[in-house]
């Protein structure tokens, strides 16, 4: 609780900072209005908030999952085919470079379905630090563990089940909480390029209707909701990190 104690009395004092410096007329109303203001446009339409924000949630935990497995499997490709690696990390690297606003349109165009194209953007995005991160940790393994599992003759595939997944454990949940951000970001590009194209589908597109119609405060109220909900992934996270490896490290 203590440690928590200075980040809730900063939150306390930016926010009532705000909210005074709107009511006083010290800010523009208009163009950053109070959070009070934010608020209500939050709860006044809160059916339409959360409608949209379960749709990029789930699109964000879909993206996620997809780059988890995908991730993970490929690190484990590389590390026992180092040819395989040569070939294909170029391409994953290359695909890491590319921005995603620069992808996520052609994926619209790719594909009719907006939430498939949506669920490839924040892949893309997502893969990369669960991919590497993996890939560390899996010849991050004690070497004189490798000599010994090389004594008794071990199959590569016993190797990396026995031995260099749990060793990569914290270098996975590293990269799980890279990646957790990334997906959603990757979601928000994704649903932004599918609303500009017309469909409806979560945070983004009440963010571009209120930019239409120059009503800050739901701008504000969705931003809110796509930070809490960013906040959120990152704590779960978090909490599974300390879970399965807080221990070792003494937290």
């Amino acid at each position: 609780m203590r440690k928590n104690l200075p980040a809730t009395l900063f939150l306390l004092l930016l926010f009532g900072g705000w909210e005074l410096g709107a009511r006083q007329g010290f800010v523009d109303p208009f163009l950053l209005p109070a959070p009070s203001r934010i608020a209500g446009a939050l709860a006044g339409d809160w059916a339409a908030f959360a409608q949209s924000g379960w749709v990029t949630v789930k699109l964000a935990l879909a993206s996620l999952g997809l780059a988890v497995l995908s991730g993970v499997a490929g690190a484990a490709a590389f590390a026992l085919a180092p040819r395989l690696e040569r070939a294909l990390l170029p391409l994953v690297i290359a695909l890491q470079v590319t921005p995603v606003v620069a992808v996520a349109p052609l994926l619209i165009v790719w594909f009719d379905d907006a939430w498939t194209a949506s669920l490839l953007c924040a892949w893309l995005v997502a893969l990369f630090p669960l991919l590497s991160n993996t890939l560390t940790g899996l010849r991050a393994a004690d070497p004189r563990l490798l000599e010994l599992f090389a004594l008794y003759r071990a199959t590569p595939l016993q190797r990396l089940r026995w031995l260099l997944l749990p060793s990569s454990l914290p270098y996975f949940l590293a990269g799980l909480r890279v990646g957790a951000g990334l997906a959603l970001i990757g979601a928000v590009v994704a649903e932004f390029a599918a609303g500009a194209a017309g469909a409806h589908t979560g945070l983004a597109s009440r963010l571009l209707e209120a930019m239409f119609r120059n009503d800050l405060p739901r701008m504000f109220a969705a931003l809110a909701l796509i930070v809490a909900t960013g906040l959120l992934l990152y704590a779960v996270v978090g909490t599974l990190e300390r879970w399965l490896v807080g221990r070792w490290k003494g937290r």
